[in-house]
């Protein structure tokens, strides 16, 4: 029988959503004994649910709730309701994530300190470093069977690796593989091998890839600890008279409103949820958002720098087949302001369907030279660029008092302007892009501009100084000492590496910090 707590249970950890964040915490917080009620304001799609189809897909997983858009990146102007492509479901964007898993390099704990001032940029030194974080991402890795490491064999490399990898090669790269991904190439944890059907963003059928959709969450449950709330849309959170939250109120799916009673609440929304929950939860104690009395919170917004470039041959690639994620070049990642910019870059495989090509290569230009691009389809190579970003203040979530969710409460509005140095980079990585399909023949190259990103970063950061972030070392409130961030948002700077093994890495050392000082009755 499924474990159901009260709604006056005041010694639940309450999680605020199921991702990589919040789902790897409900299960490591699980295992240590402690009673965790977790919110996801989606419903759960297992497997067997997921659809091969990239848009019936979209639609049955993506969070499509009111959101606006204001700044001058490309998304405001194509996407302006859709700014972050993010699941909105019982293991959050772990359903839809590619499955790259890497580590931030040890300058990336210190960008501040690394890259100097930068004009512009709010850049701050994480409070951590990769020494304190090794043993925690070693676990995580050990818990993600994170291919290349542990001695797990890498995947298989399909057509549009080969391409790439022929290409880098041709150019003088050599930190170029399969790329660690927390995709199965082997039988693991009860799961099966990788079988290349090549829908991973649509969620993975077969179980290879990890998903705290079906690997943390049943295990969480399974300990009697940990009950999931589906459909339940955390609205804010409250606080007693001393300032310590004490609940937070949700949305079931008839629209009722409960409150649920909360000994510790951790918030693990996303980048866009996260801050919005703060900041709706104003008070008289709090008058410009919970914990955001430095004004931080929604602030230093980051996506990665992104973009991609294609390439079409004169042979077929059929680069949709196998991995989405196929394979990484690492030789970018390094510092070398050489290059006119700060930080690195990761150029990755990438392939997308049809319909989202026709979406996402230049919506509403149809033109010749869009419907050419389609027309050789079939021989089209793909890279994504994923590269750190500077932090800016001004780039931020906030409240738009306009448009209201279904809910009646204000929208999240997303406002980004590229930094100068993230331009640099973009166009560098562009060039190295396209000179990649060219050392191999590609008879056109093409960039694209970045799409809805997926790696939403920074808006409530970690900082040593309260004055300067929204938690500390551990995720914790500076303001409030039973209130945590458990996701991206808690992210100081970007790296140039995906983020989902540091989220979870951090989430698993969060856990073991909250159950310490639970057990020690300090929280």
């Amino acid at each position: 029988m499924a474990t159901k707590f009260d709604l006056d249970d005041d010694g639940v950890v309450v999680i605020i959503g199921t991702g990589a964040g919040g789902g790897t915490l409900a299960n490591e917080l699980a295992q240590r004994g402690v009673k965790v009620v977790a919110l996801e304001a989606g419903g759960r799609h297992l497997p067997t649910d997921y659809v091969n189809d990239e848009w019936d897909a979209f639609v049955q997983l993506s969070w499509l709730d009111a959101r606006t858009t204001s700044g001058s990146w490309r998304v405001a102007r194509d996407f302006a309701g859709l700014p972050a492509w993010i699941v909105k479901a019982v293991g959050g964007s772990t359903v839809h994530w590619a499955g790259a898993s890497l580590r931030f390099q040890p300058h990336e704990w210190k960008a501040r300190t690394t890259y100097g001032h930068v004009a512009g940029a709010n850049l701050l030194d994480w409070p951590i470093d990769a020494d304190e974080m090794d043993p925690w991402y070693a676990a995580a890795e050990d818990k993600m069977g994170v291919t290349l490491t542990n001695g797990i064999p890498g995947l298989p490399g399909n057509n549009n690796y080969k391409v790439f990898e022929a290409g880098a090669k041709a150019l003088g790269y050599s930190q170029v593989s399969t790329g660690r991904m927390a995709i199965n190439s082997q039988p693991r944890d009860g799961r099966p091998a990788c079988i290349q059907l090549g829908f991973c963003f649509q969620g993975c059928k077969s179980y290879a890839k990890w998903s705290t959709a079906y690997t943390e969450i049943p295990a969480g449950e399974a300990t009697g600890n940990l009950e999931v709330r589906e459909n339940a849309q955390a609205l804010v959170i409250e606080h007693d008279a001393n300032g310590k939250v004490n609940g937070v109120v949700y949305a079931d799916a008839d629209g009722v409103h409960h409150k649920q009673m909360a000994r510790v609440v951790c918030v693990a929304g996303n980048s866009i949820e996260t801050p919005r929950i703060l900041l709706n939860s104003n008070s008289a104690l709090f008058p410009d958002g919970l914990a955001n009395g430095s004004g931080q919170v929604g602030r230093n917004y980051m996506r990665h720098m992104t973009g991609s470039v294609y390439g079409i041959f004169d042979r077929p690639v059929k680069m949709w087949r196998g991995t989405t994620m196929a394979g990484i070049i690492n030789d970018e990642a390094h510092h070398d302001p050489s290059r006119g910019f700060v930080g690195g870059y990761e150029l990755e495989t990438l392939s997308l369907g049809l319909p989202f090509m026709a979406a996402f290569l230049d919506p509403g230009g149809w033109g010749r030279e869009f419907t050419s691009a389609l027309d050789g389809y079939e021989n089209m190579a793909g890279m994504w660029i994923v590269g750190e970003d500077m932090p800016q203040e001004t780039n931020r979530i906030s409240l738009n008092f306009d448009v209201k969710d279904q809910f009646g409460l204000p929208a999240p509005n997303v406002h980004f302007d590229d930094h100068p140095n993230d331009v640099a980079m973009r166009n560098h990585a562009y060039r190295q892009g396209m000179a990649i399909y060219q050392a191999v023949g590609a008879t056109r190259v093409f960039p694209t501009p970045p799409y809805p990103s997926t790696h939403n970063l920074g808006t409530a950061r970690m900082s040593e100084h309260a004055r300067d972030g929204v938690v500390n070392r551990w995720g914790q409130a500076h303001e409030v000492s039973n209130l945590f961030v458990s996701d991206g948002s808690q992210f100081t700077t970007g790296a140039a590496e995906n983020p989902t093994l540091t989220i979870v890495a951090l989430a698993i050392r969060q856990a073991d910090h909250i159950a310490r000082e639970m057990n020690a009755g300090t929280l």
